[in-house]
């Protein structure tokens, strides 16, 4: 009995003297979760504070481990309100554009997503959070397996990712709830529309130079198209540019 007193008693005293983010469960009970705190801030400050409500997104936004979705070597800044490099050319985007292009598509737990643009896959991550389904197609070979393997890694099974060029979608999954495109084009695609299901919605960065975030709105008679912010994507390449 005094040995088992002292042992607890000793347990207790290292689980006191560990930092409060690392006493908290994780996220997916898988992976440690020693970003917290810090994920926590990044939804408060970067995101609620300019105007991002919907409850779906803020609790996806808050669960997701950035820090999964970075090179080792960018860790440190995975919830810094920034863009990171991913490898390759490409970028993770800044925190708030993606909640804020999460929140424009109107998602829920019955909807399914297409994305262009897999990147590092933690777009892919915030809509699994949410959608029933979400297929993702990214051009660059060798980000797709790897975010593909992270997102298998972290339990994301309602998640599919193929490599490719997505300016013609994904046919025979198609029609979608809603679209997101993490790439800009100079043009929205024609076979994207063809792809969105009847008041479906699209959130995709149009220009070249000057770039404008656009909510494109699916009905019967065609779609409508709304401006948001100005933004600052990657370009989309591959059949994008023979238009």
């Amino acid at each position: 009995m005094i040995l088992g007193f002292l042992f607890a008693t000793v347990f207790l005293a290292i689980l006191s003297c560990q930092p409060e983010d690392e006493k908290k469960e994780p996220a997916d009970g898988k992976v440690k979760d020693s970003f917290f705190s810090e994920r926590s801030r990044m939804v408060d400050e970067q995101i609620a504070s300019r105007g991002v409500t919907d409850p779906l997104v803020l609790a996806a936004m808050r669960k997701v481990y950035r820090h999964e979705f970075v090179p080792e070597s960018y860790r440190n800044y995975a919830y810094a309100d920034e863009p990171l490099p991913i490898g390759e050319g490409q970028t993770i985007s800044q925190p708030y554009i993606v909640a804020l292009m999460t929140e424009s598509l109107h998602i829920n737990k019955d909807s399914r997503v297409l994305e262009i643009g897999t990147g590092s896959g933690y777009q892919a991550a915030v809509l699994g959070e949410i959608a029933k389904e979400v297929y993702s197609i990214g051009i660059v070979a060798p980000l797709a397996k790897r975010a593909a393997e992270t997102l298998e890694r972290l339990g994301y099974k309602n998640v599919k990712v193929r490599s490719g060029d997505g300016y013609r979608g994904w046919p025979e999954e198609a029609p979608f709830d809603a679209i997101i495109v993490t790439a800009a084009p100079d043009h929205i695609p024609q076979p994207l529309i063809d792809q969105l299901k009847v008041g479906g919605r699209m959130s995709i960065p149009v220009g070249d130079v000057y770039q404008e975030l656009m909510i494109v709105t699916k009905n019967e008679k065609g779609v409508t198209t709304k401006d948001v912010i100005p933004v600052r994507f990657v370009p989309m390449t591959g059949e994008a540019e023979k238009h």
